[in-house]
């Protein structure tokens, strides 16, 4: 069930300024596509960045987007255990204010061999989803192969 309460989303957006990247899932084509993308939290909304040259952004502009990042391939997931987010909502171009550059760090100089061309979307939440699991095993260690023997 999707959280709608201000609580939830104070906590949605302080986990994901945990981790830089996430995936925005849309539909391109009328096929469900996902994207990676470096995003930031600002002013109640994320603020993604992805490369221009993949035409990605394209499909996002306009449409009603998902958002999701967690930290749960994290060797150490800290004290928060481990978490999920997904956010809904609409998507915008826009370009970003110098603050909000800095939040983003330095750009990758290149994508797949091309110059990385940066193209900023906002993302204004219709609602979010956190969930968190805590205690048992921080890291999940792999089963151990076992040789049976037959007779």
């Amino acid at each position: 069930m999707p959280s709608e309460t201000q609580p939830d989303l104070d906590r949605g957006f302080e986990l994901l300024s945990r981790v830089p990247y996430g995936r925005v899932a849309t539909s391109m084509r009328a096929l469900p596509f996902l994207a990676a993308a470096r995003h930031v939290v600002a002013d109640g909304r994320l603020l993604l960045r992805m490369h221009r040259g993949y035409d990605y952004h394209q499909a996002c502009v306009g449409s009603v987007v998902a958002y999701g990042a967690d930290n749960l391939g994290a060797e150490r997931p800290g004290e928060a255990g481990q978490w999920s987010v997904q956010c809904v909502g609409t998507c915008e171009l826009t370009e970003p204010s110098t603050a909000e550059l800095e939040l983003f760090g330095a750009a990758p100089h290149y994508a797949d061999g091309e110059v990385y061309e940066p193209v900023y979307l906002r993302v204004t939440p219709q609602f979010m989803t956190v969930h968190e699991l805590r205690g048992g095993s921080a890291a999940v260690e792999p089963p151990a192969l076992r040789t049976t023997r037959r007779p």
